[in-house]
């Protein structure tokens, strides 16, 4: 389904009358990257995908932007399914926007989960999303895969599911355009001043931070930091997991929310 104003495209999974429960993208993801998933998720849940704009069939912007764009383009798609209140799964770019959203929207918001988190985007981080924009102006998908994959999987995914990836590889080549590098781009240079550090207090909500041990991204340390500032939060660290923690280990993964979920 498509919301034409602000452009965003979005899908309804699971029980129409049940809790709702909406996704929020990683900064590569799109709707169809939740699709093995899906059928793991309690059957009482009414499970919302969408698109960001920049992402997937969403709108695509010329300009750049803040990522703060996104958090009235959320609060525009609840009120267009008529949900006054929602859970959220927000995974990594995903959950800045979750966490926005919470300070803007606090009364929104039942419970959040979110893995591979941060509540600001440092040194390191802004160095990674250098390099992808780097790779992203190759307007090359294999390329971009060579440079931008492996910091995003662990060692023990890596070599073990090899042949998974080199798939994954010809995937990008295939599929890749140079819009979607374009949007890709835009996405990657709207956090780059993200920090709220000293404002995550302030979220009071039912919270699961999910970490994965070998995620270099948002490495656990920091998740932990944000555990020790969110009062009614649960910490969960996956161990030999990377940034892709729910790909890489996905029925764990979808036990964890469904449980949390309950």
């Amino acid at each position: 389904m498509f919301l034409e104003n602000p452009g965003i495209y979005y899908e309804i999974d699971g029980n129409k009358d049940g809790t709702p429960l909406i996704f929020l993208n990683g900064i590569m993801m799109s709707t169809a990257s939740w699709n093995e998933l899906i059928p793991k998720f309690d059957k009482d849940l009414k499970i919302i995908r969408y698109d960001m704009r920049d992402q997937g069939k969403s709108s695509k912007l010329n300009n750049t932007y803040d990522i703060d764009i996104h958090v009235e383009d959320l609060k525009i798609l609840l009120d267009h399914l008529q949900i006054q209140k929602v859970n959220i799964l927000g995974v990594s770019y995903g959950s800045q926007v979750a966490q926005l959203f919470a300070l803007k929207y606090p009364n929104r918001i039942e419970k959040m989960i979110l893995p591979n988190s941060t509540d600001h985007v440092d040194n390191y981080l802004s160095s990674i999303g250098n390099a992808w924009k780097v790779a992203a102006s190759l307007n090359d998908g294999e390329k971009f895969f060579d440079i931008s994959l492996p910091y995003i999987y662990s060692p023990k995914f890596y070599n073990e599911n090899m042949e998974w990836l080199m798939n994954r590889r010809k995937m990008f080549k295939n599929s890749l355009t140079k819009s979607w590098f374009e949007s890709f781009t835009r996405l990657a240079s709207s956090n780059e001043t993200f920090n709220i550090k000293n404002k995550i207090h302030l979220i009071d909500h039912k919270i699961l931070l999910i970490a994965g041990e070998k995620d270099i991204i948002t490495p656990p340390e920091n998740i932990k930091d944000m555990h020790s500032k969110m009062k009614n939060s649960e910490y969960i660290e996956l161990k030999d997991t990377g940034h892709a923690l729910f790909f890489e280990t996905m029925s764990e993964f979808c036990d964890l929310i469904n449980k949390f979920m309950k």
